[in-house]
């Protein structure tokens, strides 16, 4: 068989779109209406003859999901497909699991291929999950004596041995993903596909999954999948593919396209400054580095200036942030708070100012979030996420005959103050 497993090639997927169109005139004649339905009848009835797609509405556009999508993948690789919503990842992964059939080019796909792509994926819900087990397996082309020889497996990792006699349209959406994925994972395929839907399993079943997908591949199958979980893919995936608004923008090793992912969706680079009409709120906030461009060298001291604006005095207000890095994990949480609060207590623009020395973060991005409230567990007046970017790195003189440290967390103490600057 050849190493190569799937091979994509000037591959597009178009797709009509149907628009009503926007009536300029200030009312509709009743000769207007039956032009515009006949305009429609002519042209369904020659899409119907042609074998097209009847597309509803006034005007037609062609929307292509996929663009000249080009790449191989080898035998044994396990690939992560990431990009925003829309960019056409679904759409490639079902092309690949021969459910959609791409407008332009040409898939090579050697292997049998078993895809788990949307909750019952392949499941007859008015069977039970005994006999869709077997017809899932007929449709991968095994034998009866090759699914009895897993099925025990497939029940135990599903964990749904009580219901296996009942119709799966009566399973919850857990157990139906939970059957779907042991049972694609079990019954031997060359190639795995996998979409986000194993985030509708427990984090307990996630953790099996992923443990099974390692061992999948450790087995020299192909895995391929698609997650908005980048810390997922960055464990799980030896290569990646980034999909931008239906092109591969970049393919190659997980840890460089996830970085040029994250820098293509990071719009906060710094400072964050909102007015609203809303109080209390936090006005402003800029991460304070010693290197330009907000690079922080890690081991130097970095600090975080916030404001925050009240209408009314609010005694005892509680802030705190946490930098979050860029697989969205928390690597250290601070507040500002005791019993004689400084912030609050007047109605104004209060500042405040964190000093953390010596921080040492491993090299990545890094963003705020931050939350103003009350007392500790009382009303949260504001919470904000990924703001104020910042990148962490080593100092020139560590990297020298290309030797770079495992530079660890160290995060344990900060110092922080908080004066009142305008007064209401």
């Amino acid at each position: 068989m050849s190493e190569i497993a799937i091979k994509v090639k000037n591959l597009g997927k178009s797709y009509l779109v149907g628009h009503n169109a926007v009536q300029a005139e200030r009312y509709t004649a009743l000769r207007d209406v039956i032009a515009r339905n006949a305009k429609n009848l002519a042209l369904k009835t020659r899409a119907m003859f042609h074998s097209k797609a009847i597309v509803h509405g006034d005007e037609v556009e062609e929307f292509w999901a996929l663009k000249d999508i080009n790449f191989e993948i080898k035998q044994g690789d396990r690939v992560g497909i990431i990009g925003r919503n829309g960019a056409g990842k679904s759409t490639l992964l079902k092309i690949l699991s021969r459910i959609t059939e791409p407008t332009t080019g040409l898939v090579s796909i050697n292997g049998r291929v078993a895809s788990l792509l949307e909750v019952g994926t392949g499941f007859h819900p008015e069977l039970t999950g005994r006999e869709n087990i077997f017809l899932n397996g007929a449709i991968l082309g095994m034998r009866r004596r090759e699914i009895q020889r897993k099925f025990d497996e497939i029940i135990d990792f599903a964990e749904v041995e009580r219901f296996l006699d009942t119709p799966v349209k009566r399973y919850s959406s857990g157990m139906y993903v939970r059957l779907a994925f042991a049972v694609a994972a079990h019954l031997e395929p060359e190639i795995l596909i996998v979409d986000e839907i194993l985030a509708v399993g427990d984090l307990e079943f996630q953790k099996k999954c992923i443990r099974k997908i390692e061992e999948v591949s450790l087995g020299g199958r192909t895995v391929l999948f698609v997650s908005h979980n980048i810390s997922t893919i960055n464990s799980l995936a030896a290569k990646c593919i980034y999909l931008k608004d239906g092109v591969v923008s970049s393919f190659g090793e997980t840890a460089g396209i996830i970085g040029n992912y994250l820098a293509a969706i990071d719009t906060s680079r710094g400072q964050y400054t909102k007015e609203k009409d809303v109080y209390p709120y936090i006005s402003s906030g800029e991460v304070i580095t010693k290197q330009k461009d907000y690079i922080h060298e890690s081991g130097d001291e970095l600090a975080v200036l916030f404001r925050i604006k009240y209408d009314n005095p609010i005694p005892s207000s509680c802030f705190s942030f946490t930098i979050v890095n860029e697989y969205g994990v928390s690597v250290g949480h601070f507040w500002q708070y005791d019993g004689d609060s400084k912030i609050g207590y007047a109605a104004g623009e209060f500042e405040i100012y964190f000093t953390i020395p010596s921080c040492r973060l491993n090299v990545g991005r890094y963003t705020l979030s931050c939350f103003l409230s009350g007392p500790p567990g009382g009303e949260v007046y504001e919470s904000l996420n990924n703001i104020c970017g910042f990148t962490v790195d080593v100092s020139n003189k560590m990297t020298l005959f290309g030797w770079r440290p495992q530079v660890c967390t160290h995060l344990e103490e900060f110092f922080c103050k908080s004066k009142l600057i305008a007064n209401f």
